[in-house]
Order: structure tokens, then C-alpha cells, then sequence
């Protein structure tokens, strides 16, 4: 589990009163498939064990209450945390002091978002549609503040070398902004560079971090913190793109 001692050891700054946490495979009591510490109710493990693994969390980041779990269905919905219903959508937003905004992941990004000021925050569940349709732009609207008032910190994913989309992720992506061009990379033919290969010839690797970056710098962010972990190749980190059934990470934002 990475949390707020570990990130401040890796140059993050972190208000004061902000807490952030970014949990890992490791420490649950789940079976393969989902070994060991899921937290996701909606992937086919036992719904028992997800939720030890809840409450294993909970106790070792001494969080103030239950989490506000949400039902993620890639959209750009952002909802307040204050709700303690389980709702639809991929992010949510707190200014509370009694609540904790939660996302989950396997290989898309988790971006937590927080005020220089430490009295808002958010937790944000970005794939690579959620990401093109706004759900960063979204979350920023939810604060009260300037753009640049604002800290965003951006948890393990599936790195730039694993991601693989097809022509149209780029042209959707490029039909925004120009500047995304540099963050999608031609995928050479796995056959031969001298053959044509049918499945791979309109493939690029996408590079997500880079374009939640972008998008947040365009946005008038400028104080955002990059992971360097690739969700699929650390065998730390639940990866649904090379496991297909597996796990799901959570990444936590938090006021005291």
C-alpha cells in the first residue's frame, strides 16, 4: 500500500490535511483470481472477502468513515461523496471533513485531485473514454477555486510500452486537441517490419498519463505528480488487460 509517508518520500507535496493513498495487490484475504487484497464487489469474487478486504483498509489508513464506493460505468459523472448512497459514476467530490472519495482500478488511471489550501478534494476514475469525454475537466469544475489553485496526483496505471488502442482512440483524442499527437506511438508490425501485418497495422501505444497531463495542463493545472509504476507490468498491481479476471486497486483522497 502506498500511502501519504511514502508519497511525501518521493517529492509529493501534500497539504497539511490531505491524505492520499493508492493500495496494491498485496494484503487481503481474496483467492485467485482476485489474490489477495480486491476491493472491487462487481469482478466475481466472494463478496465477503471484498469486504475484509474493505475493512482491512480502512483500519490500516485509519480513515474516518466507510469510503464512498461508487458504481463506475466510464462516464464523466462526478458526485458528491456527502451521498452515502452507492451511485453511478467516476468520480466524486468532498469539502467535508467526514468523508473519504474512493476510486477503483485495474490499468486505468486514478487521478486524485486536491486545493493548495487543503479544504477540497476528489477521487477520479479514468479510461481512456472517460479521459476523452471530459471526466478530468468535470472534476476541476466541482472546486471552488482557480485551475492553478489546484494539485493533481496521478496514481499507478498501464503504462505508455502495454496500452493499445486503435486509430480511432487517437483520431477522437487528436479531433480535441493536436497536442495529443506525441502521446500515441505507430505500433510497428509484431510479423516483420518488411510485411504488413493485418491486426497491428492501425494499432498505436497510448501513452495515458501523458494525456490526463496534457489535459490537466491545458486546464490550467500545473502542479501535478506522476507515477512511475505500469499497473500491467508490476506484478504488484491487479491488471485487467493482462489478466482479463482479476482485482481492482483503490486510490483515496481525504480531508482531517
Amino acid at each position: 500500500m502506498i500511502d501519504k509517508n511514502v508519497i511525501k518520500d518521493r517529492g509529493w507535496h501534500i497539504p497539511a490535511n490531505v491524505n492520499i493513498a493508492f493500495t496494491t495487490r498485496k494484503g487481503g484475504v481474496s483467492r485467485a483470481p482476485y489474490a489477495s487484497l480486491n476491493l472491487g464487489l462487481h469482478v466475481g469474487d466472494v463478496s465477503e472477502d471484498v469486504l475484509v478486504n474493505r475493512a482491512l483498509v480502512q483500519e490500516r489508513l485509519q480513515l474516518p468513515v466507510l469510503p464512498a464506493w461508487l458504481n463506475q460505468i466510464h462516464s464523466t459523472h462526478i458526485v458528491n461523496a456527502d451521498n452515502r448512497s452507492v451511485q453511478d459514476a467516476d468520480g466524486s467530490y468532498s469539502c467535508s471533513r467526514s468523508q473519504v472519495c474512493v476510486v477503483m482500478t485495474a490499468d486505468c488511471l486514478p487521478v486524485l485531485l486536491c486545493d493548495k489550501s487543503g479544504t477540497q478534494v476528489a477521487a477520479v476514475h479514468a479510461g481512456w473514454k472517460g479521459l476523452c469525454n471530459g471526466i478530468i475537466e468535470a472534476a476541476l469544475e466541482k472546486f471552488d477555486c482557480q485551475n492553478d489553485e489546484l494539485i493533481a496526483y496521478l496514481g499507478p496505471a498501464i503504462g505508455p510500452q502495454q496500452f493499445e488502442v486503435g486509430a480511432e482512440v487517437r483520431a477522437l483524442f487528436l479531433s480535441q486537441h493536436k497536442e495529443a499527437d506525441p502521446f500515441f506511438i505507430k505500433k510497428r508490425s509484431a510479423i516483420s517490419e518488411h510485411l504488413t501485418d493485418p491486426h497491428g497495422e492501425d494499432k498505436y501505444l497510448a501513452d495515458l498519463l501523458g494525456l490526463a497531463k496534457l489535459r490537466l495542463t491545458l486546464a490550467g493545472v500545473s502542479d501535478i505528480y506522476l507515477s512511475d509504476i505500469c499497473t500491467f507490468n508490476h506484478p504488484d498491481y491487479f491488471s485487467y488487460r493482462k489478466e482479463q479476471i482479476t482485482g481492482r486497486m483503490a486510490s483515496y483522497i481525504w480531508l482531517t
